[in-house]
C-alpha cells in the first residue's frame, strides 16, 4: 500500500523541493532568522517553514516570482517604511526572486517579533468571564 503524503514534515524537505539557486536564498534565510532569534523552534505551519518563540515568530514560502515573508501585522507596521519598495499586505511582505533579499532589515524584523512575543509572555492574563472571554477583572 503506498502511504499517503499529507505535507511537509521539516524545513529541510521544505526546501528540498526547489532549485540550487532558490534553495541556497531559503538556507540563508532560515540561518539569519536563527541568528536573529536563537532560541525560537522550527516548525512547518500552514504547510510553510515557521518559526515559533512564545508563539508564532515568522513565516515564509515560496511564490511564483517571489519569497513571501509573514512576520504578522504588527512586525510589517513597525518596520512599513522601509518596506516601502516591496509589496506589502496585512501580514505578508514579497521579496521579488529576482533581487536579493534585504537579509539586514530582515533580522531586525524577526529581533522585533522575537522581543515583542516575550513581552507578551511576561504580562499577566486577564481572568475568564463567565463567557469564556478574557475580562478585565471586574
Amino acid at each position: 500500500m503506498e502511504e499517503k503524503r499529507t505535507g511537509f514534515k521539516s524545513i529541510d524537505e521544505y526546501v528540498s523541493k526547489f532549485s540550487p539557486e532558490i534553495q541556497e536564498t531559503l538556507q540563508r534565510l532560515r540561518r539569519v532568522i536563527k541568528e536573529a532569534a536563537p532560541e525560537a523552534e522550527e516548525k512547518i505551519s500552514y504547510q510553510m517553514p515557521a518559526f515559533a518563540l512564545h508563539g508564532n515568530l515568522v513565516y515564509f514560502a515560496v511564490g511564483k516570482n517571489h519569497i513571501g515573508f509573514y512576520p504578522t501585522p504588527s512586525g510589517i507596521e513597525a518596520f512599513k517604511t522601509e518596506l516601502a519598495e516591496y509589496k506589502v499586505t496585512k501580514g505578508s511582505i514579497r521579496f521579488p526572486l529576482k533581487k536579493p533579499l534585504p537579509y539586514e532589515l530582515i533580522s531586525r524584523i524577526v529581533r522585533y517579533r522575537a522581543d515583542e512575543n516575550k513581552q507578551k509572555q511576561k504580562r499577566p492574563k486577564q481572568p475568564l468571564t463567565s463567557k469564556g472571554e478574557r475580562g478585565l477583572g471586574r
